[in-house]
């Protein structure tokens, strides 16, 4: 997959650093073993952050806000997916549990405080993705949100139009029990190429040991 960074965000994040990770996988409903993972994490988070410290304990999550505000949009109204997740484990409400690779990205996103994308990746349209913003009436409609209004937040989108935003990816292109070919999207709006990697490589760490893929490979993008 080609992966192009539109001006637009050059703009509003010139240091922006991403990175891609694709593999075959074999997901299931459920792995007891992601979730001692998960649960150790969110043990650990209530016993360190508050929803006011999030901000400025992981920088990550602060660098997404700071773009939302850039290009228009309120992250407190629309949080993004590894804030909104991590708030909601400090409010002591449980995790939804949806799939394993679901779950996974999941973790990967709270663990390092990135916004990930995942895709079942052979359901885009056209062979490349190129990072934007939202627009004013663009039709997109959030897993499990409906149509949402994504004006004024990044979003990828392949040639049918947007797949991906730092708040909910996309119904048309989301991964499902059958999903084989997998597409992560790590968004490093904070331009640490190093923690970026490192959150891959997490991905990629998880992916072995749990989804029965060889890890994949890794591209960065700027």
């Amino acid at each position: 997959m080609n992966i192009i960074v539109s001006q637009e965000i050059e703009t509003v994040c010139p240091g922006f650093v991403g990175v891609a990770v694709e593999a075959q996988v074999r997901n299931t409903p459920f792995c007891p073993e992601l979730w001692q993972d998960i649960n150790a994490l969110v043990a650990e988070y209530r016993n360190s952050l508050t929803p006011t410290s999030i901000k400025e304990q992981i920088p990550g999550i602060a660098a997404t806000r700071r773009v939302y505000k850039a290009c228009g949009k309120d992250p407190s109204r629309y949080r993004p997916s590894a804030e909104a997740l991590i708030r909601r484990v400090l409010q002591g409400k449980d995790l939804y549990q949806i799939d394993t690779l679901v779950d996974l990205i999941n973790l990967a996103s709270m663990r390092f405080g990135y916004s990930i994308g995942g895709f079942d990746a052979d359901k885009f349209v056209g062979g490349t993705l190129t990072l934007g913003i939202g627009r004013e009436g663009e039709p997109y409609e959030g897993i499990g949100r409906g149509i949402i209004n994504i004006e004024g937040m990044p979003v990828y989108r392949d040639e049918q139009g947007g797949v991906g935003t730092p708040t909910s990816d996309n119904e048309r292109t989301k991964i499902t029990l059958a999903t084989t070919h997998l597409l992560t999207l790590v968004n490093g709006y904070d331009g640490n190429e190093e923690q970026v990697m490192a959150n891959a490589a997490f991905i990629q760490q998880l992916l072995r040991q749990y989804c029965d893929s060889d890890g994949g490979v890794c591209t960065v993008y700027k």
